[in-house]
């Protein structure tokens, strides 16, 4: 491994090799097993297991970048570094979009026994 793979991380240097693939499928399954588990064993209360749920899944969304989808800082003339930053405001906007409207569905389709009215 040459001195310019050691000076941008390790997972730049085995994104492209079948190594780097085999360590992002175990991460990726790694980063799906954990919240499975969390969710499963209830340790946490709902709303720590949804931050760190979503945690995870961002966590996710970057191992496919770097080892499935080969972006770093160098490639392209920097348009990787410019789809990187679009991807975590799509990111930033899906997980937050989608915990605002389950939490409006869950207080807006409450059953009407439960709202201290009757029908």
């Amino acid at each position: 491994m040459s001195s310019d793979a050691h000076a941008h991380g390790a997972a730049d240097a085995h994104a492209g090799t079948r190594q780097g693939q085999l360590i992002g499928f175990g991460a990726s399954v790694v980063l799906t097993a954990i919240p499975f588990l969390l969710v499963m064993s209830g340790a946490f209360d709902k709303q720590a297991t949804a931050l760190i749920i979503m945690a995870f899944a961002a966590a996710q969304v970057f191992v496919h970048m770097i080892f499935f989808l080969h972006m770093n800082t160098r490639a392209e003339g920097g348009w990787s570094m410019m789809a990187l930053i679009f991807t975590i405001i799509m990111v930033v906007i899906a997980l937050s979009g989608s915990l605002w409207v389950m939490h409006h569905l869950t207080t807006n389709m409450m059953p009407m026994h439960e709202m201290g009215q009757t029908p």
